[in-house]
């Protein structure tokens, strides 16, 4: 990344904006992309960058305790000449991360829930390595232990020598804090509201999974069913997750992984209840969690809920697609080209189902159907040429298996065929194979093409808020995505249960992390990829300038390297300062003296 500025002359005088720009490589060709425009980066912009940091960051801000100021000495004659570097450390990413970890008072929350005992290293330092590292690299206990935090200025932020930071450690770390799962939650939804003036009114909710690697004997969560991972030669768990309108985290629950989406219903909103009490929210889910039961279970107990609707329930309502009137258009969101949405009441009169066809929705599953058409016509095709030159018997069982499979990997256009298989004496393979088009299918599938429905209770908000307010689910979907791949949360290599869910847990505090600088981002103009900050302020080290003096002892200054001028720009927009030097620890070895 690099910084690109244009100047602009207005009204007699001249201003200066800056621009953060990285180059991606599109094939052959090398483009530049605008990461963020931070501005003019003047003394106003950088005060406001300062308030919010401390807004974020709160009074511990200047992290004075961390830092070593530069206090004035007396002149003293070094050799310049021996003068060397040592000790080379990634300092950025990790340093971040931890005024993330303090920010969020999980510091505080961790040394009150894992009192100091007469363990080496406190366990609230453990719970901020496993969770750092989640954030900046994640990978396992042991290439923690054994290579990353070796490589890192965690040392010197937490001051826990890399001898002291093994495996076991990690793995007892894991068990210490899972007992304190739903504490933190209340904790974290807590202080989040606090820093981002969250409102909980909304809820959306959705389940994923996530595999093992290995049998897993000993955790009674690994089974094994419906993979989103497209791994079902592996056990899984099933992860559901609630977050705010904001994508922002409440909490989560595990599930055995074979349990469906429609039984964690009432569990998980029983469950959020019994943490943050039962207030006026909306529940906003998708349309693998609806059923007779739980629609009834949420009206019993006067919940408000907005549901995606099982397509088959669109046949209810073709009058009311082939209609024109009440259709309302939306044209405000970048990906929807056109989009139409209408309100329905329920015979019943209790609730509303909503209408929305999308123009890229109508052409996306025109081109699948199409693709699967063909699929399934070249397939036929070749089996009744391969009947036409067989010279021997066909058996009828086997042929139709045979279809069976034909249409089941293309199952989202098989209706469209009627296919028979005839008895025909006059050939040597004794069938043949005869389809034709089902019209009434494809007639249907031209109606109602980029078109779905929902459903919700939620009677006094217009069509086009309710349809807003259900795309949000999407903040949901994106945080399975970010802990599947950002974070790593699969594959699972713990085989002991309690093990699986603690490793969940320190992902979901990763995502908390995650969240908490991609807010902090985006009100302060650096777009929305807390990775690319992450990657950019991993460049910046820690060293050891070692300076021997005339006398022959070596003075050792810990210091931290000069950000360039992209990470100077991307600090000044977060309104952080990098410190200049590190206050040794008390660590063996720190100074050292020539014989």
């Amino acid at each position: 990344m690099y910084l690109r500025h244009a100047t602009v002359h207005k009204n007699g005088k001249t201003h200066t904006y800056w621009r953060l720009v990285r180059s991606v490589r599109h094939g052959s060709r090398v483009r530049q992309e605008v990461v963020a425009h931070l501005g003019e980066l003047d003394a106003e912009g950088r005060a406001k960058a300062s308030a919010l940091a401390r807004h974020f960051l709160g009074p511990r801000f200047l992290q004075q305790d961390l830092f070593s100021a530069s206090p004035p000495v007396a002149p003293t004659e070094v050799r310049l000449d021996q003068l060397r570097l040592e000790r080379g450390r990634g300092f950025g990413d990790v340093w971040l991360a931890w005024m993330l970890w303090r920010a969020l008072k999980l510091d505080e929350f961790c040394a009150h829930a894992l009192p100091r005992g007469r363990e080496l290293v406190p366990w609230a330092q453990i719970a901020s390595i496993l969770v750092i590292a989640r954030l900046c690299a994640p990978s396992s206990e042991l290439q923690i232990a054994e290579d990353w935090y070796r490589r890192t200025a965690l040392e010197d932020l937490l001051g826990i020598e890399p001898i002291h930071v093994h495996h076991r450690r990690l793995y007892e770390g894991l068990d210490q804090l899972l007992p304190h799962k739903r504490e933190l939650e209340v904790h974290l939804k807590e202080r989040l509201g606090e820093m981002f003036d969250l409102k909980y009114d909304l809820l959306l909710y959705d389940v994923t999974s996530t595999y093992f690697e290995g049998e897993a004997l000993r955790n009674r969560l690994a089974k094994r069913g419906y993979s989103r991972d497209h791994r079902p030669d592996c056990k899984q768990v099933c992860i559901a997750l609630v977050v705010s309108r904001d994508g922002m985290p409440l909490g989560y629950m595990e599930f055995a992984g074979n349990t469906t989406d429609v039984t964690t219903v009432e569990k998980i909103v029983t469950e959020m209840e019994a943490r943050h009490g039962k207030a006026d929210r909306v529940w906003v889910m998708d349309r693998g969690m609806i059923s007779a039961k739980n629609l009834e279970w949420l009206k019993a107990g006067g919940r408000h809920y907005l549901i995606g609707t099982p397509k088959s329930e669109l046949r209810k309502w073709q009058q009311q697609i082939v209609e024109r009137e009440g259709w309302q258009t939306i044209r405000k969101e970048l990906e929807v080209k056109q989009l139409e949405v209408k309100l329905c009441k329920a015979p019943e009169g209790e609730e509303l189902f909503i209408l929305c066809r999308s123009e890229d929705r109508r052409k996306k599953e025109e081109a699948m159907h199409d693709r699967f058409s063909k699929r399934i016509a070249d397939g036929l095709r070749s089996l009744c040429s391969r009947l036409e030159s067989s010279k021997r018997p066909e058996d009828k069982i086997e042929l139709g298996k045979q279809i069976g499979r034909l249409l089941g990997k293309n199952s989202r256009a098989a209706a469209k065929f009627d296919i028979h298989v005839i008895d025909d004496p006059s050939r040597p393979a004794g069938l043949r194979v005869e389809w034709q088009e089902n019209k009434v299918w494809s007639e249907w599938a031209t109606l109602s093409e980029g078109t779905y429905i929902l459903r919700t209770n939620v009677t006094n908000w217009s069509a086009e808020e309710l349809w807003r307010t259900y795309v949000q689910l999407s903040e949901a979907e994106a945080a399975f995505r970010i802990q599947k791949s950002d974070l790593r949360i699969r594959p699972v290599w713990h085989q002991k249960t309690e093990r699986v869910q603690a490793h969940i847990l320190v992902c979901f505090l990763g995502y908390v992390l995650w969240k908490t600088l991609q807010m902090w981002q985006r009100r302060a103009g650096l777009g929305d990829s807390p990775r690319t900050v992450l990657e950019e302020m991993a460049r910046i080290q820690s060293v050891d300038v070692v300076l021997p003096l005339a006398t022959g002892a070596e003075l050792k200054l810990r210091c931290v390297v000069r950000p360039d001028r992209a990470q100077h720009a991307l600090l000044a927009r977060l309104g952080l300062v990098l410190p200049s030097r590190i206050a040794f620890k008390k660590l063996a070895n720190v100074v050292t003296t020539r014989p």
